[in-house]
């Protein structure tokens, strides 16, 4: 059994206000072509696809194109989307039981009522079915009336999912694959163990952390929510990460779509197929003239070394120039302020209070900020 894991697409996204819909259909085009040519029987996309709750409608019409080309490039194969806590998850699950029937499973919501269970999709090869159980982001409130919260309000996050799976009746000595958005941890590992990017949404306390022990059981845990790709304590359970980076700190990692391999119980393989984007975001260093030799398209962060200060206003207009996809300025070196004790001292007139604030003037700009000091208070009444 052979398929595809992705995750956290966050379509809408801006960087630092930089839209970034023609990097993310670049990376669209890149996933189309590697899912044409590998023909995995499933694609997983596990939670955030959209960047915020209500998209743009040019967010929708970018996964609406994905998703249909996605579709005619595999069309026998099951796409399978859960939502994120980015996500809408009623939008998510609008038009489930029809699109179901075009090997689309977009499932957003977790049950809802005690006859309700884990949406899951069952294919089969040669070493028989593997069941794919799709979990969308849980919250503890959310399916409370399943779980005992309301008897037990002290149900966490992790207490919560463990008894959601419980409900299910999963046949453990077959194949089971859990698609998951959830903050995991590895055994015996604290949440601040665990590198977090600037784009990820943190919970006060991480309280949503909960331990990697319920993956356990299963074969392999698609799971969503972190952007940096990374295995959760065992080789069976993997962060895939964004397929294009989302923020600065995230500049230098290798971007991937996930292939999976299923063989008989217990054998997998798992080959990273590298992702190239359209213009790399970038950290750069260095003194002014160093980095204007450096020009290009990328998503640049600058930071000065310049041991002088600049003149600012030249200087964004040259990284600018040079830079046009400059994302932020950063100065090493920060200009340090001479503070002085004038509380032992009488009161200055505006006219000196100001010269002492901007310090050494020219004799033409003392003359010039007397004239002003003496226009405004001729107008205050």
């Amino acid at each position: 059994m052979k398929f595809f894991h992705l995750s956290d697409l966050h379509i809408g996204l801006k960087l630092y206000n930089r839209d970034l819909a023609e990097d993310q259909a670049h990376i669209f085009r890149q996933i189309i072509q590697a899912a044409r040519q590998e023909q995995p029987d499933a694609v997983v996309i596990a939670g955030d696809v959209y960047d915020r709750a209500v998209p743009s409608a040019e967010a929708v019409a970018l996964f609406d194109r994905f998703l249909s080309q996605l579709h005619q490039a595999i069309p026998q194969g099951e796409i399978l989307v859960i939502s994120g806590n980015h996500d809408s998850a009623p939008r998510i699950n609008l038009f489930r039981s029809v699109l179901q029937h075009q090997h689309i499973r977009m499932i957003g919501l977790p049950p809802q009522s005690p006859e309700e269970t884990i949406a899951s999709v069952t294919l089969t090869d040669t070493f028989g079915p593997v069941t794919f159980y799709l979990l969308p982001f849980v919250r503890p409130s959310m399916v409370s009336n399943l779980v005992g919260c309301e008897e037990d309000s002290s149900l966490n996050y992790e207490e919560t999912l463990r008894r959601l799976i419980q409900r299910e009746n999963i046949d453990f000595t077959q194949r089971n694959v859990l698609v998951s958005h959830q903050f995991y941890l590895p055994l015996g590992a604290s949440a601040g163990d665990i590198p977090r990017m600037d784009s990820e949404t943190v919970t006060v306390g991480n309280l949503d952390a909960v331990s990697s022990a319920i993956l356990e059981p299963f074969d392999y845990a698609a799971l969503g929510h972190i952007h940096k790709p990374m295995t959760v304590g065992d080789s069976r359970f993997r962060y895939c990460g964004t397929p294009l980076a989302c923020s600065v700190s995230e500049a230098g990692q290798e971007k991937a779509i996930l292939m999976v391999e299923l063989g008989e119980k217990g054998s997998l393989q798992v080959t990273p197929l590298p992702l190239s984007p359209l213009r790399q975001v970038r950290q750069i260093t260095g003194p002014l003239v160093q980095l204007l030799a450096q020009a290009s398209e990328d998503f640049v962060s600058v930071t000065l070394t310049d041991p002088v200060d600049l003149d600012v206003f030249d200087t964004l207009d040259r990284l600018r120039d040079a830079f046009p996809n400059l994302l932020e300025v950063r100065r090493e070196t920060q200009r340090e302020t001479a503070y002085r004790d004038l509380s032992s001292q009488a009161p200055l007139d505006p006219f000196s209070l100001c010269q002492s604030f901007l310090g050494d003037l020219e004799q033409e700009e003392a003359d010039l900020l007397r004239e002003v000091v003496l226009e405004v208070e001729e107008d205050v009444p």
